[in-house]
């Protein structure tokens, strides 16, 4: 399902996939000598280093994220703030990726798909939505920020606060994600590669297939990355000069919540813009932008090896910052663990369960000021 999975095949017959399960490409580029890289796409790296990295990720991911829903699918819906919504579009976003890994992990290391064609195509629907829907959630986190720090005291502020997590963010952030997973239910599907191994991945027309790819590419790149990280950047700098020059700076709690999204958002980039890079300097190749040579093809067909699940670790991350940075999501859970653990022997703890609402009243509060 990885990147350099099936680029050895692109050197024995034409491009006619866009990429691996993963949603990444294969050069394709008809080279009149086939590129010797098998040197550097060892069994190993596919085989083993694949599934151990896929299998923590799944770990950690359903682990942390599951905390979250459940910490705050357990929260009163008038306890839960605006930031708690946004984090459980997040997590919910990020459990369902999670939830794909095993199988890319099998055929990972199989290097065969063996769980037919609908659940090929529904791996790779749940990769693109997850993708697009994870950054544009992050970046109605920023806008929502934005205006309860920098806008606070407008009028029309916890209105249009509502409105985006209420009604636009389900516009704005899954319906996109949800139609530009169309060209998943369209091109992927499996087909019989080499040694009679079964590929999972999107095909498309033969005569124009490079042309397919790089456009693909090039849209990850600009609808993913490059227009939602400059929403992030113009609101987080108004941000920052915001808190240091007027009169918020003061508040301890709200520079607190915001360092905690501005983590999560630069957790996001990290593990993404190596990948980004790597599948334009891709885009680019297939374009005839950048001159082809087997040299820099095997360094990006590595970089993209290792990039792959980089970018996919984000999911398994955003819990953990949660836990130690956010004080009232910290809270939250405590709160959310003894009433489970309360309602599971029948007691209700009343005089604790006044004391943690108070907290619970307060963190969110802040979070949503």
């Amino acid at each position: 399902m990885s990147y350099y999975e099936h680029i050895l095949l692109d050197y024995d017959s034409n491009d006619t996939g866009s990429g691996s399960g993963s949603g990444s490409g294969e050069l394709g580029m008809d080279l009149q000598e086939p590129c010797q890289v098998e040197h550097v796409m060892t069994s190993e790296l596919q085989q083993v280093f694949l599934p151990v990295v896929y299998a923590l990720i799944f770990t950690l991911g359903i682990t942390g994220n599951g905390l979250v829903v459940f910490v705050l699918g357990c929260q009163r819906r008038s306890k839960c703030s605006l930031t708690d919504r946004y984090r459980l579009h997040l997590s919910a976003a990020d459990l369902l990726f999670v939830l794909a890994l095993p199988f890319w992990a099998v055929d990972a290391a199989l290097n065969d798909w063996r769980f037919g064609p609908a659940t090929c195509i529904g791996v790779q629907v749940i990769y693109t939505v997850n993708l697009y829907g994870s950054v544009l959630i992050l970046a109605f986190i920023s806008l929502d920020r934005y205006l309860a720090v920098v806008r606070a005291t407008d009028t029309n502020t916890g209105g249009l606060r509502q409105l985006l997590a209420h009604r636009l963010v389900y516009v704005g952030a899954w319906l996109p994600a949800g139609l530009l997973a169309v060209p998943d239910m369209i091109f992927a599907r499996t087909q019989e590669g080499g040694e009679g191994a079964t590929l999972c991945q999107r095909f498309y027309p033969a005569d124009n297939a490079p042309l397919w790819v790089a456009v693909f590419h090039l849209q990850l790149v600009l609808v993913g990355l490059v227009i939602p990280g400059l929403v992030l950047l113009v609101c987080y700098c108004v941000i920052v000069t915001r808190l240091t020059r007027g009169p918020l700076g003061g508040q301890r709690q709200k520079r607190r919540a915001v360092r905690t999204t501005i983590a999560l958002v630069l957790c996001f980039f990290v593990c993404w813009l190596p990948y980004g890079a790597g599948i334009s300097v891709d885009a680019l190749l297939r374009l005839e932008v950048l001159p082809r040579s087997c040299s820099l093809e095997a360094v990006l067909g590595v970089w993209l090896a290792v990039a792959e699940p980089m970018a996919f670790s984000h999911c398994c991350l955003n819990p953990l910052l949660y836990a130690f940075l956010g004080a009232g999501f910290k809270s939250s859970a405590r709160r959310a663990l003894t009433l489970s653990r309360a309602s599971s022997l029948k007691i209700l703890p009343r005089r604790r369960t006044g004391a943690s609402t108070t907290t619970e009243s307060e963190s969110s509060s802040l979070h949503s000021s």
